[in-house]
């Protein structure tokens, strides 16, 4: 899978807009480090993207094996241990719906192989170049 964006700044304090083939949104800081307020912060997206993808996931799971499930809310918490050098993702799912202990522990091991949870947790490399 290739995914492909593009985010451009302009001389708006922080103001990003960030572009995929098909969709657009607005990436920002808080006013109180200077920026607008007017978008997601990094961090808020990137705890987005997990807490989606665990929503997407759980769902088309739930679909295919036709549970009862209303809604699914995940809540994503970011910290940063500057003394491990190492960064802690805290995920929390409330699956609403009948459901029973086995169904809810299959849902967790769902939720842990979601493609951005394993994207997460395996090696990531960043290759950058600038012109």
């Amino acid at each position: 899978m290739h995914t492909h964006v593009t985010a451009s700044i302009q001389t708006e304090n922080y103001k990003t807009i960030i572009k995929s083939e098909l969709n657009e949104l607005i990436s920002d800081e808080a006013v109180s480090v200077g920026g607008g307020g007017t978008g997601f912060n990094p961090h808020e997206l990137l705890a987005a993207s997990l807490a989606s993808c665990t929503c997407i996931t759980l769902r088309m799971y739930a679909e295919r094996k036709q549970w009862p499930i209303e809604k699914i809310d995940v809540q994503v918490s970011i910290s940063k241990d500057k003394v491990l050098a190492s960064t802690h993702f805290e995920r929390s799912i409330t699956v609403h719906g009948h459901l029973s202990d086995e169904q809810r522990d299959r849902l967790l091991e769902i939720a842990n192989v979601c493609p951005i949870h394993k994207t997460l947790s395996n090696g990531i490399y960043i290759n950058t170049s600038i012109s």
